[in-house]
C-alpha cells in the first residue's frame, strides 16, 4: 500500500526535524519526507491537519502476559491496545509462566507477535532462571534468539553477586540490565507507600526505603562493574537524587518513570480504589515533584508504561488481597502530555523520552522518521481532549485509576510497519 500522511507538523529528534511536511510510505517503509503537496501519489491519504506527527512510540516496560495468563492479556490485545495509545514497538518483561528464561519462551513470543500482534515486540529476557534469583540466565543465546534486554522484574535480584555478574555481562554484550529496585524484605505485606495516608486508611505501607535501598546498592554495583544498568519504575525522590548523583559521577546508568508517579500521589488511596494499587507504590506529593523535577533535569532518561493488566476479579476484592498494575497503554501519552502543559518539558523532550531514547538504550532500529526507516509513525492531536473509558479499552485490563478523567492529546492514527489504524 502506498500513503501519504500530510499536513501535519512533523516532529521527528532523531533528524532535529520540526516543520510541516509530508511522509511518504510503501512497502511499510517510509520512503521520504516532502514539502508539504510534494509526495508522490498514494492510495490511501492521512489527512494530519491540526496534528503531530511523530515517530511511533516505544515502551520499554511492558507486560503482556502470554504465556500463561491469556485471562489478564494476550500478545494480540496488549500489542491492540498499544497500537490505540500510539505505540508501535513494546519491549515485554518475562514474568510469563513459563518465564522467558529459555529461547523457546522467545521464539514463541516472536512468533505469536508476527502473527497476530499490531505492533513490533521485542522481548526481554529473565536475569536469572525462573526469575529465582538463583543463577543466571544464558544471557548470550537469548540474545542471539532476539532478546534485547535482561530483568527480573516483578522481583529484585536479591543477591549481589548475581547482580553483580549480570552488569558484567551487560557491559561484554552492550546490553542493559533493567532493575527492579526492592527490598523485598521491608516491603513484604505492605499494599501501598508508608506514611500518613497509610495510617489514616490503615493499610500496611512500603516505605520509600524499600526501594532506595536496591537502587544505591545497584548504582554501587554499576559503578563497581561498568556494566549497564536501567533502573524501571522509579517512585521516591530519594531515588533521584541518588541516580542524579551517579549520573554526575559518571555512572553508566539510566532510568525510567512511569506516568502514574507523577500523574498522582498517595492522597488518592484515600478512595480505598484497588486500581491504585501499584508495585513500587504511589507515592507522595513531594515524591511526586521530585519526579517531575528528575524528568525536567534529565535524570529520568524515558517515560514507559509499566502497563500491568489484570482481569476484573484481581482488583475487584479488599484492598490488601487486590493484585498490583495499571493497565497504562492507553492513557500514557496524554499523562504524558500534561507534562508539557505544565511547562514541565517541551513537547519535543516529551517525544524524545518516548520514542528515541528507549531505542537507543536498547539498540534498536527504531523511533525515527527518516528514509528507509520501517514506517512506525504516530498521529496525535495535542488540542483535542477525550474522556478516559476503562470499558472500551483494547486491552484485556481496565484496571486504572484514570478512568473518567479528561486528558488532552488523542491519538488518531498509528502506523505499525505500514499497516494502518485508524482511530479518529
Amino acid at each position: 500500500m502506498k500513503l501519504v500522511i500530510k499536513n501535519g507538523r512533523v516532529i521527528d529528534p532523531s533528524q532535529n526535524i520540526d516543520g510541516y511536511k509530508d511522509i511518504y510510505v510503501e512497502k511499510g517503509k517510509i520512503q521520504g519526507l516532502y514539502a508539504q503537496g510534494k509526495a508522490p501519489k498514494a492510495s490511501k491519504i492521512i489527512d494530519a491537519s491540526k496534528c503531530i506527527v511523530i515517530p511511533g512510540l516505544v515502551d520499554m516496560h511492558v507486560h503482556l502476559r502470554e504465556p500463561g495468563f491469556e485471562h489478564k492479556e494476550t500478545i494480540q490485545s496488549g500489542t491492540t491496545a498499544a497500537a490505540r495509545g500510539g505505540f508501535t514497538s513494546v519491549c515485554c518483561m518475562p514474568n510469563t509462566n513459563p518465564v522467558n528464561d529459555t529461547i523457546s519462551v522467545t521464539e514463541f513470543i516472536i512468533d505469536r507477535a508476527r502473527k497476530v500482534g499490531s505492533c513490533t515486540v521485542f522481548p526481554i529476557a529473565a536475569i536469572t532462571k525462573g526469575q529465582m534469583g538463583e543463577e543466571l540466565t544464558e544471557l548470550e543465546a537469548l540474545m542471539k534468539a532476539g532478546c534485547i534486554a535482561f530483568s527480573d522484574d516483578g522481583r529484585p535480584v536479591a543477591n549481589s553477586l548475581i547482580m553483580r555478574r549480570a552488569l558484567e555481562y551487560s557491559k561484554i554484550f552492550n546490553v542493559p540490565i533493567i532493575s527492579h529496585c526492592e527490598d523485598a524484605q521491608l516491603s513484604e505485606g505492605g499494599v501501598m507507600n508508608e506514611g500518613l495516608v497509610s495510617t489514616i486508611v490503615g493499610l500496611q505501607g512500603i516505605p520509600k526505603a524499600a526501594e532506595e535501598i536496591m537502587v544505591a546498592r545497584d548504582l554501587a554495583l554499576c559503578e563497581l562493574t561498568g556494566g549497564r544498568l536501567h533502573i524501571a519504575h522509579v517512585s521516591t525522590k530519594g531515588s533521584v537524587n541518588m541516580i542524579r548523583n551517579a549520573k554526575a559521577r559518571g555512572v553508566n546508568v539510566t532510568a525510567e518513570t512511569c506516568p502514574h508517579y507523577f500523574s498522582i500521589h498517595d492522597e488518592s488511596l484515600i478512595s480505598y480504589d484497588t486500581n491504585l494499587k501499584v508495585n513500587p507504590p504511589i507515592r507522595t506529593a513531594e515524591d511526586m515533584a521530585g519526579i517531575k523535577e528528575g524528568v525536567k533535569d534529565g535524570t529520568i532518561d524515558v517515560i514507559a508504561t509499566d502497563h500491568a493488566p489484570h482481569h476484573i476479579d484481581d482488583k475487584n476484592i479488599e484492598f490488601d488481597a487486590a493484585a498490583f498494575g495499571i493497565s497504562g497503554l492507553e492513557t500514557a501519552f496524554a499523562l504524558s502530555y500534561h507534562l508539557v502543559t505544565e511547562n514541565v518539558i517541551d513537547l519535543r523532550r516529551l517525544i524524545t523520552m518516548m520514542s528515541l531514547t528507549p531505542c537507543k538504550l536498547l539498540n534498536i532500529s527504531k523511533g525515527t522518521l527518516s528514509e528507509g526507516a520501517d514506517a512506525d509513525i504516530t498521529v496525535i492531536n495535542t488540542e483535542k481532549t477525550f474522556k478516559v473509558d476503562a470499558a472500551k479499552f483494547q486491552s484485556k485490563g481496565r484496571n486504572t485509576p484514570f478512568n473518567k478523567w479528561v486528558l488532552k492529546g488523542t491519538v488518531e492514527h498509528t502506523v505499525s510497519m505500514g499497516r494502518v489504524f485508524d482511530w479518529s
